[in-house]
């Protein structure tokens, strides 16, 4: 157990975890700020979106403010080696190793918390010592919302998504000046084919979106859920994915597949709990958003194309947008048979017409109508700013 411990915490003889991450600056600092309060912060979103490549940032900038390297450990929970040890087990081991007594603060990292069984009630005994801070990883949603009440009040989730269009220049380590701006079209396009998996952006070594794909589907679904027909399940999602940005029947498609229903139900809570789609809902009263269908969003552009080749640029746009607008909790509006892309919680009325595409005479007088607080029809990825500031 300690020679393990030592090669995931290399920290412990060099002071240093891997120098060579490139730093994603936002998303870093939401997590830093977590620092000080007595929360869980659980690390969520779809695998190899970088969850653990974080926790390395934050073990490094730690020790650069001087935490000592001992007092701060990482463990990879789904190593066959700890599975059957409890949390506490694993942290005694830990002290044991150097010589830390329990009233010392660490800081612990958990990779892949839902491995540990339990894990729920062993992190709420472990706060109740207020002897730690812990930040814990997962990559299925649907066990960080299990319902049982261990950690009510005591937690909080922040999802890592793919890299942004800015993040995937700085991946690329492409600058541009404001006098060759003209270039953002051609590297935009760049990023709206490649998409903000951070491995892929930087190898483009397209075996590993299939790859990540098959271990989300194979491992984090058809294992789990002890599935017994997985090309049906790698049909269906193709089938989103051609969808995406369009509204798509559940009914329609368990027919095309040859199941039923509720399978086909079940099948697209898999796909949204494991962060490989997203569902955005019809804006209306309670019946209008629970029989409405749902429109699907992928959640990476560069899994997106895998599937479907790179094509229809409008979808991909309009994707990317909900990619950069989603924690506004965005619907959709669709009145007299004519629909408006989003409208988000805070009463932002948005329509994404790529380049140079206009409205029709029914969206623009369906747009101009809509009582909205602030109205945008995105143009071109500047645009996109716009709505998050």
């Amino acid at each position: 157990m300690e020679q393990l411990f030592f090669m995931y915490n290399p920290h412990w003889e060099n002071e240093k975890t891997n120098n060579s991450f490139v730093e994603r600056t936002e998303v870093l600092n939401t997590l830093t700020r977590q620092l000080t309060n007595k929360q869980v912060v659980f690390i969520t979103g779809l695998r190899r979106v970088g969850k653990t490549t974080l926790m390395k940032m934050l073990i490094n900038y730690l020790l650069e403010h001087n935490k000592p390297a001992k007092n701060i450990f990482y463990i990879s929970l789904d190593n066959y080696l700890v599975k059957e040890k409890t949390l506490f087990e694993i942290i005694e081991e830990y002290r044991k190793i150097h010589h830390l007594k329990h009233d010392d603060f660490i800081y612990l990292f958990l990779d892949e918390i839902t491995y540990l069984k339990n894990y729920e009630i062993q992190l709420k005994n472990l706060q109740d010592l207020g002897n730690s801070k812990v930040f814990a990883s997962s990559s299925n949603g649907s066990l960080l919302k299990s319902g049982k009440p261990y950690l009510t009040g005591r937690n909080r989730i922040i999802e890592i998504v793919p890299l942004d269009y800015k993040e995937y220049l700085k991946f690329r380590n492409i600058t541009v000046k404001k006098a060759d701006s003209h270039l953002h079209e051609k590297y935009f396009t760049g990023f709206l084919q490649t998409g903000g998996i951070p491995e892929y952006v930087l190898t483009n070594d397209v075996s590993y979106i299939q790859e990540l794909v098959n271990d989300i589907i194979y491992k984090d679904i058809v294992a789990m859920h002890n599935l017994k027909n997985p090309r049906v399940l790698e049909e269906f999602f193709l089938l989103l994915m051609e969808r995406t940005g369009k509204q798509f029947s559940i009914n329609k498609i368990a027919s095309i597949l040859k199941i039923s229903t509720e399978t086909a139900k079940r099948y697209l809570s898999y796909f949204s709990d494991t962060y490989l789609i997203y569902l955005v809902e019809r804006h209306g009263k309670t019946n209008e958003r629970l029989l409405s269908p749902k429109k699907v969003y992928a959640s990476d552009l560069g899994i997106r194309n895998f599937h479907t080749g790179f094509r229809d640029i409008g979808a991909l746009f309009e994707n990317y947008v909900y990619l950069k607008i989603k924690d506004l909790a965005p619907q959709y509006i669709y009145k007299n048979q004519t629909e408006i892309d989003f409208y988000t919680s805070s009463g932002k009325l948005i329509e994404v017409k790529y380049g140079t595409s206009e409205l029709n005479r029914k969206q623009s007088k369906l747009f101009d109508a809509f009582p909205a607080k602030e109205k945008y029809i995105i143009r071109t990825y500047k645009d996109i700013e716009s709505l998050t500031d």
